[in-house]
């Protein structure tokens, strides 16, 4: 049985997100796996790239074959590198940055609400007022 790694297709139309799968080479691109070894997302931005190493390495070494796709995944992950031997096993794979976290600004540098609405009704009340003198008239 000729065993290989691919990707296998989710999402809808235009969103597309993979399975890396093992999968007989005569099954279909959606069919029916022998085993889930990680996941690819290339809409989000860095792709999202995970991958089960040991999987992976296990898999290349009982003799399943990558698709050209999934090759190109494991380079960048650093797992084809480890498989051959080769320098740069660690990857160059990208993460997203974590973003920053919150802090409430302190309170006295808040601008109160109040503060506001306050002053809006100071400058709104001498115009009230001029409206009323002349309807008066």
């Amino acid at each position: 049985m000729a065993v290989k790694i691919r990707l296998k297709r989710f999402g809808k139309m235009r969103a597309p997100y993979y399975r890396i799968v093992v999968a007989d080479s005569r099954t279909k691109r959606d069919g029916r796996a022998i085993e889930e070894i990680g996941k690819y997302h290339p809409t989000e931005e860095p792709s999202y790239i995970e991958v089960d190493s040991e999987r992976a390495q296990y898999w290349l070494s009982v003799g399943a074959q990558p698709s050209e796709q999934v090759a190109a995944i494991l380079k960048i992950t650093g797992d084809w590198q480890k498989f051959k031997g080769l320098p740069g096993q660690e990857g160059t794979l990208k993460t997203k940055a974590d973003k920053e976290a919150f802090v409430a600004p302190e309170k006295g540098s808040v601008i109160i609400p109040e503060a506001i609405t306050k002053k809006a009704k100071a400058s709104e009340a001498p115009a009230e007022a001029e409206a009323e003198t002349t309807e008066a008239e």
